[in-house]
């Protein structure tokens, strides 16, 4: 047999003792393939731990920017305008055009109520406008010509004054001849008289002729005759008189009345401006009386959707409601953030908001924040000033407005539910 070599533990060298060292299995320690395990491991562990610290910064970031950024709330709903149509003038629903939940456009007509009624009205307002315009031309035209008339009543009255002054100064003095000439015949008949009784002695001793007492009996009868005449031209002579102061009084009365001229031309202007006036309510009566034959046909003010109250054959009265429009080119977003949530808040920040009908995300921006809060404008608002008060956050309402042509298929609904987002940072 082939001897067998030796080595010499002494005589090694270094590194092959190293060798055998590391190869040689230790004692207590653990297998190789243990040792590989375990370094795999911590490898593991090591790239887990990666994971969860990257995780962590992603969720820092998200919650940065997706969540500390925003405020939301679920109590918000689609908002708009409430257009309710009523009847202006009563009358029986004689035409219904729509039908509920229709689409109709501004100007379409909804509703038409029996118009005979309100022609005829027209036609009787026609009759009363004519007649109160014929009755102000007739006024109108007798202002120029009473001006004229008071004017030369004036002048003539005045003149009238002045002829009857001067007809009691004739007659005054027609009065003083009068009597002047009664004095003289009254003399004469005394002197008549005393000779012919101075004659009727002579007479009766034949002294003087019959002829010459016949012409002094004549005489006398004659000077009493004219004192007769005398006198009676005297009391006509007064009568003139009276007569003429008579004719003053009357003069001065026609003075008066045509003195009243300004005032007779103000009644009679007062007249026309009365005339015309009636012709502006006539007028007013017309116009109102053609309105209310186009109050008997109700048309949509705005585009968008009807629900009616109305049917054919309804007597309506004015101010009963008919019909409702919803104009859903204009509608927003009412959301009821709680008043924590409005620190950051401003208007023009912007918004998305998710619809749940359609679950679709709107653009808009907070148009403005309301005045007070949701409870306050409630029928019976809370009271806190009793003893047994508890703080509750309140809510308010935010109007956010939808961006131009977010709901150009009007698909949105008022009161439909929405989540809204505003971008506070």
């Amino acid at each position: 047999m082939p001897e067998k070599m030796t080595v010499d533990p002494v005589l090694a060298t270094p590194n092959e003792n190293e060798s055998k060292r590391l190869t040689a299995p230790q004692p207590g320690g653990p297998p190789p393939s243990a040792e590989k395990a375990s370094i795999f491991a911590s490898a593991k562990a090591r790239l887990v731990l990666v994971i969860l610290v990257l995780l962590i910064i992603a969720g820092a970031i998200y919650y940065v920017s997706e969540v500390a950024g925003y405020e939301t709330t679920d109590d918000a709903q689609v908002d708009g305008h409430l257009m309710p149509l009523s009847a202006r003038v009563g009358g029986y629903v004689q035409k219904v055009s729509v039908d509920d939940n229709q689409a109709v456009t501004q100007g379409t007509v909804l509703v038409e109520i029996d118009p005979k009624d309100y022609q005829v009205a027209i036609d009787k307002a026609k009759a009363d406008l004519a007649d109160a315009i014929a009755q102000a031309q007739a006024v109108t035209q007798n202002v120029p010509i009473t001006s004229a008339n008071t004017s030369s009543q004036l002048r003539v009255t005045q003149s009238g004054v002045e002829n009857a002054n001067a007809g009691i100064t004739v007659a005054e003095k027609q009065s003083l001849a009068a009597k002047a000439q009664l004095e003289e015949a009254e003399a004469n008949d005394v002197r008549d008289q005393a000779d012919l009784a101075r004659y009727k002695q002579l007479v009766d001793k034949q002294e003087i002729s019959q002829q010459l007492y016949d012409q002094s009996v004549a005489a006398s009868k004659a000077s009493t005759a004219g004192v007769a005449a005398a006198r009676a031209n005297a009391a006509a002579a007064d009568q003139a008189v009276n007569q003429a102061h008579t004719r003053l009084a009357e003069a001065q009365a026609n003075r008066r009345a045509a003195e009243t001229a300004p005032q007779q031309n103000a009644s009679t202007r007062a007249r026309a401006l009365a005339a015309e006036a009636q012709v502006q309510q006539k007028q007013a009566a017309l116009e109102q009386a053609e309105l209310n034959l186009q109050y008997t046909k109700i048309a949509a003010p705005v585009n968008g959707i009807v629900t009616k109250n109305v049917e054919v054959g309804m007597n309506v009265q004015p101010g009963q409601q008919l019909v409702t429009v919803v104009p859903l080119d204009d509608v927003w977003i009412t959301a009821n953030f709680k008043e924590t949530q409005l620190r950051n808040m401003r208007p023009g920040q912007p918004v998305e908001v998710k619809v749940d009908a359609n679950d679709r995300t709107y653009k808009a921006h907070v148009d403005s924040i309301a005045g007070t809060s949701g409870s306050r404008m409630s029928l019976i608002p809370p009271e806190n000033a009793t003893g047994n008060y508890v703080k509750v956050v309140q809510r308010v309402p935010v109007k956010l407005v939808l961006e131009q042509g977010e709901n150009s298929d009007h698909s949105l609904r008022l009161g439909m539910s929405v989540d809204p987002k505003v971008k506070v940072k």
